[in-house]
C-alpha cells in the first residue's frame, strides 16, 4: 500500500525538530517521505526516475501526524476483570480477585479477550504494547491476527510458565511475524524463587538479553524482599546478574538512591503506570529523581483489570500531575518530557528502534490526532495540549507497519467489534458463573 498525507501538520519526534505543516509518504511498511511541501516538491523534482503513484492520498486538513504511543506495560486480556475486581489493595486483589479468575482462563479465551483490548488500544493512538500474560503463543496470534505490534515478555514464577517456557517463547516467537518479538522476564521477586530467578540469569547470559520485571511495585513487596535477602529487588536482580544485560521494570514505585545508582549503571529502564498506581493505592514514583539521574523513563497503562482503561493521554496526564504533587513543583516533569516517554522512550524500552520517530526509513507507525476538536482550541502550544487536555476523541487514525486499523471510529482489524464482545460475555458468564 502507497499511502499520501499532505496538508498535515508534522510531529516527528525527533529531537530539535519543530512542528511543520507537510507530507507524509508511506510505502508498504515504512515511511519514504517525512517534510515540507517545499521539500516535497524538490523532491519530486530530483527524484523523476521514480513513478510516485498512490493508493490512497488523504488530506489531513491540518490535523496532526506523529509516532504512535507505545503502552509500555498491559496484560490485555484482563479485559475480562475490568470493573469486576476494584476497591482493593494489590495483594489481596491478586490473590482473591484476580488469581482465582485466571487460574480458569484458557489460552483460547486469553486470545479473544486480548483482542479486546486492542480495540481500545486503536482507539487511544496506541501502536505498540509491552505485553505481559499467561500463555504468549495465543496472544502472539491474537496480536497478528489484529496487526497490533506486540513486545512481550513472561510472568514466570513459582506457579505458572517455566524457565524452559521461558526459552522455548523467546525462541520461537522472535523472527516469526513483523508483529511480535519477545523478551526475557518473570512476573516480579516476590512470586519467583531464588534458585528460578538464578536459572532465569543464566537464560540472559546466554542470549545476552535484557530482562524485566514487576519491580518494587508497593512498600510491602520492598520491605519483604529486605528481609528476605538484606537487599531490595533492584539490589537483589542485579547481585544474580539479572540486569548485565539492561533491561527494565514495571511500576519501580518504591526505590532509592541505591537502586537508582544500579539502575542507571546498568542501563535499566523505568516503566511507570501511575494510573494502575494511583487506583490500587501503591503510590507515586519518583519521575523527578529518574529524570534528574539520567533513567530512561517510558509510559505503561498496566492491565484493564487495575487501571480500568487502556488510555495513554490518561496515564500522560497522570505522569506529570501526580509528579508536580509528589514534589510540590508545578514545573516538575514537563509536558514534553511526558510525551517523549509515551512514545520515543516507550519504543527504545521495548527494542523497537524503528518505530520511535515519524522520520524516511522508519516503520509505519503514526497516528492523526483531530486539532479541530474544543479541547485543542485556540491552538497555542500543541505538544503540551496533547498532555494536558488531549484525551482518545482526538485520534481520528491509528496505523501499524503501514496499514491503517483505525479511521474515523471504524476498525480493521479482521473482525467486528460484536463479535468479539459477544465472545467475552460468553467467556465471562462460563468463568464468573
Amino acid at each position: 500500500m502507497r499511502i499520501r498525507f499532505f496538508n498535515a501538520r508534522v510531529l516527528t519526534m525527533e529531537p530539535g525538530k519543530d512542528i511543520f505543516v507537510g507530507e507524509v509518504w508511506v510505502v508498504e511498511d515504512r515511511i519514504k517521505f517525512a517534510g515540507t511541501e517545499e521539500e516535497a516538491l524538490k523532491y519530486c523534482d530530483t527524484h523523476k526516475e521514480e513513478i510516485l503513484i498512490w493508493d490512497r492520498e488523504i488530506d489531513c486538513k491540518g490535523n496532526l501526524l506523529m509516532p504512535g504511543f507505545k503502552d509500555a506495560h498491559t496484560h490485555s486480556a484482563m479485559t475480562l476483570m475490568r470493573s469486576a475486581a476494584d476497591d482493593l489493595p494489590l495483594q489481596d486483589w491478586l490473590n482473591n480477585a484476580i488469581f482465582p479468575i485466571e487460574a480458569k482462563m484458557t489460552g483460547e479465551d486469553i486470545y479473544h479477550l486480548s483482542k479486546i483490548a486492542v480495540l481500545e488500544y486503536l482507539t487511544s493512538g496506541i501502536t505498540s504494547i509491552f505485553e505481559m500474560y499467561l500463555t504468549p503463543f495465543t496472544v502472539a496470534q491474537a496480536m497478528a491476527d489484529t496487526g497490533m505490534r506486540c513486545v512481550q515478555t513472561s510472568c514466570v514464577n513459582n506457579f505458572s510458565q517455566s524457565v524452559e517456557l521461558l526459552e522455548q517463547y523467546y525462541n520461537e516467537i522472535n523472527g516469526k511475524d513483523p508483529y511480535n518479538s519477545f523478551i526475557l522476564g518473570v512476573h516480579a521477586e516476590y512470586t519467583c524463587s531464588k534458585e528460578l530467578l538464578e536459572k532465569c540469569a543464566e537464560l540472559t547470559h546466554k542470549y545476552k538479553a535484557p530482562f524485566w520485571a514487576h519491580i518494587q511495585e508497593t512498600d510491602k513487596e520492598t520491605k519483604e524482599c529486605i528481609e528476605r535477602y538484606g537487599m531490595t529487588p533492584i539490589e537483589f536482580f542485579d547481585s544474580l546478574g539479572l540486569f548485565d544485560y539492561g533491561g527494565g521494570g514495571y511500576h519501580l514505585v518504591w526505590t532509592n538512591d541505591k537502586d537508582r545508582e544500579i539502575m542507571k549503571k546498568r542501563g535499566v529502564y523505568a516503566v511507570t503506570n501511575p494510573g494502575s498506581n494511583t487506583k490500587l493505592a501503591s503510590g507515586i514514583a519518583p519521575i523527578k529523581e529518574y529524570l534528574e539521574k539520567g533513567i530512561t523513563v517510558a509510559i505503561g497503562t498496566d492491565g484493564p483489570a487495575s487501571n480500568n482503561c487502556l488510555d495513554m493521554f490518561r496515564e500522560m496526564f497522570l505522569v506529570t500531575g501526580l509528579a508536580k504533587l509528589r514534589n510540590n513543583d508545578a514545573s516538575s516533569v514537563d509536558a514534553k518530557e511526558v510525551l517523549k516517554m509515551a512514545t520515543v522512550n516507550g519504543a527504545r524500552a521495548m527494542g523497537l528502534n524503528d518505530c520511535d520517530y515519524l522520520s524516511e526509513g522508519k516503520k509505519a507507525d503514526i497516528i492523526m490526532l483531530d486539532l479541530s476538536r474544543p479541547n485543542m482550541q485556540p491552538i497555542n502550544n500543541i505538544e503540551k495540549n496533547i498532555v494536558y487536555s488531549g484525551s482518545k476523541e482526538n485520534v481520528l487514525m491509528t496505523m501499524i507497519e503501514g496499514i491503517i486499523r483505525y479511521e474515523n471510529g471504524k476498525f480493521n482489524i479482521g473482525v467486528e467489534p460484536s463479535d468479539l464482545y459477544s465472545k467475552a460475555e460468553e467467556i465471562k458468564k462460563r468463568i464468573y458463573g
